[in-house]
């Protein structure tokens, strides 16, 4: 038998050669790699993604509570504001004994909603974003912020032609005849329809450029609708704006159509764009 510093070599040659073939051999057996265990422990399981969605929504309505506090704060103001447009001196009524409570709540609500929207749409994509290639989510991102600045520009346009709408609508008052008397529920859930509508409208680029980049919708397709587009434009803003004036659906459809060739200019350049990266 060998001695001395030969044979402690050879002794240590035979064994990490024996620990290389075991390492061989659990690999080819079907051993995971260290790096795709690594890949597999950044999926998230079911009751994971259920937390997470949790969290969110708790996050969100969290905002909306701290933003509807404040907005209870600042309803006198907003009632005060949103009277302006109204052509009329005097102060709005309520018919029941709880209704200034309820309405000053429901104003309450939507500014906590109007403030805590940013929070809201921060949570989605936080949520969805995961879910989402590196390409999408650079697609996706631009479009967040955009959403909410289309609504308020939506809001922005109403109030500017609220004006416009109750001195229309007031205008067919006769006076010692037939005169206004206007309650604040009644006042109230006018506007906020016509917030809403005007909001949702706005809204509209965005959703046909999500069906575009779904295959739902085509370029070709959107330009050759152009004159059916306007009358369904007309046809809808006349249906969607509450109290029956002509001012409001002229200005929505006036709104509308131009955002419409907005839209037909986003797909093209999206189709452009996916076309250059391929």
């Amino acid at each position: 038998m060998e001695s001395g510093p030969d044979a402690g070599l050879s002794l240590s040659s035979i064994t990490n050669a024996q620990e290389s073939e075991t390492l061989r051999g659990q690999v080819v057996a079907g051993d995971p790699d260290p790096s795709e265990s690594a890949g597999e422990d950044r999926v998230m399981s079911l009751v994971e993604h259920l937390t997470e969605l949790r969290r969110r929504i708790f996050i969100g309505i969290l905002a909306v509570a701290i933003g509807t506090v404040i907005g209870y704060l600042l309803a006198p103001d907003a009632i005060r504001l949103l009277k302006e447009p109204l052509p009329i001196a005097g102060p709005l009524l309520f018919r029941q004994p709880g209704g200034a409570f309820f309405l000053v709540l429901k104003l309450a609500l939507m500014i906590g909603v109007v403030l805590g929207s940013p929070v809201l749409l921060y949570q989605l994509w936080a949520f969805v974003s995961p879910g989402l290639t590196p390409r999408e989510r650079r697609a996706a991102r631009p479009w967040v912020p955009l959403a909410l600045l289309f609504l308020v520009a939506g809001i922005g346009v109403a109030y500017a032609i609220l004006p416009l709408t109750m001195g229309f609508l007031l205008g067919f008052q006769i006076p010692g005849l037939l005169e206004p008397a206007i309650f604040g529920e009644d006042y109230f859930g006018f506007v906020t329809s016509m917030f809403l509508a005007f909001g949702l409208v706005m809204e509209f680029p965005i959703l046909l450029v999500l069906l575009s980049k779904l295959g739902l919708v085509r370029l070709e397709r959107l330009r050759r609708a152009r004159r059916y587009v306007l009358l369904g434009i007309f046809i809808f803003a006349v249906v969607i704006t509450p109290g029956g004036d002509p001012i409001s659906p002229l200005i929505m459809a006036a709104v509308m159509y131009p955002l419409y060739e907005l839209t037909i200019y986003l797909v093209g350049r999206s189709q452009r764009t996916a076309a250059t990266d391929e």
